[in-house]
């Protein structure tokens, strides 16, 4: 290579090293996000640990939860587990094994989102921790193996290695401790024996629920609704739809029956507990996120709404 093309490869090189993005130390170059849009949260890398080894008891040890307490609840290849907020609000992620296979549970105090994923991805099984970075102020995951960042909403790598790939989902019921020990008395309680010396009784986010005071910037917003009013948040298809449980509370009895996107569903919900699931025409759970109307929104500006007259 002559003297010309070296001095151009180093000023390319160069260059693009410039224009290189790096927050909380993982390189944002690439994003399918603007790099612009994804802020720091305040905690560190792992600032915010996830609990990596967690322990379970049965619901008549869970005496630490009272009966309107919030749980992330799993039904899944036999085996009934509940992972209380007032844990997850401290942690965020929870990787965990479920018949063998490796499950991570998410939830965003911010935006009010919990979804779990398998763990699996290409035939690997990976692991995840907080970033300390947010997307529309929802969490920012990231792997172990490749350091790639993944948007919580929207399942999908938004840099690094995996740039693109989606995560699997796995249906989840957001609902009361009193409602899914009902439903499950059988079932495991995440347990406050977590490795960590944190006070499981507080919540580090109290009165945020019923504030309008939205903390981070977003890339779309509505009025429509109280920011933290809670919705369930369907795709089908390209559709996006939301039932707010205010518009579901006017409907009446559950069920309610709808059409999205021309499939037929059914959603079971419990306006007072803020809860519910949609079905398919099999009677099938669709992956439903409940979350704040703000947080929605600002991800599905285009969504359709249900609303009752």
């Amino acid at each position: 290579m002559n003297t010309k093309a070296l001095l151009f490869s180093f000023l390319l090189a160069a260059s693009s090293a410039s224009f290189a993005v790096e927050k909380n130390g993982f390189d944002l170059t690439g994003s399918l996000i603007p790099a612009e849009q994804i802020l720091a949260g305040g905690p560190q890398r792992d600032g915010i640990p996830a609990i990596e080894q967690p322990n379970f008891v049965n619901a008549l040890a869970a005496n630490f939860l009272e009966n309107d307490d919030r749980v992330l609840g799993l039904d899944y290849k036999g085996v009934k587990r509940a992972y209380p907020i007032r844990i997850l609000n401290w942690h965020e992620i929870v990787n965990d094994q479920m018949g063998g296979e490796a499950i991570t549970i998410t939830y965003c105090p911010l935006c009010g989102t919990g979804l779990v994923y398998s763990g699996n991805i290409g035939g690997k099984t990976y692991q995840f921790g907080v970033s300390g970075l947010l997307y529309n102020s929802d969490v920012l995951l990231y792997d172990r193996s490749t350091g790639s960042l993944w948007s919580q909403i929207l399942s999908q790598a938004i840099s690094g290695k995996l740039k693109g790939t989606t995560l699997t989902t796995l249906p989840v019921l957001h609902t009361t401790w009193g409602e899914w020990r009902k439903q499950h008395p059988d079932t495991q309680v995440l347990s406050t024996q977590t490795g960590y010396s944190r006070d499981y009784a507080q919540s580090p986010y109290i009165g945020y629920e019923y504030s309008e005071t939205i903390h981070f910037p977003l890339n779309a917003q509505s009025r429509r609704y109280h920011p933290k009013e809670r919705v369930l948040g369907l795709l089908l298809g390209d559709t996006y739809k939301a039932y707010p449980f205010i518009e579901l509370a006017k409907a009446g009895a559950s069920p309610l029956r709808d059409k999205v996107a021309g499939v037929d569903v059914t959603i079971e919900f419990d306006a007072d507990k803020r809860s519910g699931q949609v079905l398919d025409a099999a009677g099938k759970p669709l992956n439903a996120i409940n979350s704040y109307w703000f947080a929605w929104y600002a991800f599905h500006p285009d969504t359709e709404v249900f609303t009752q007259p």
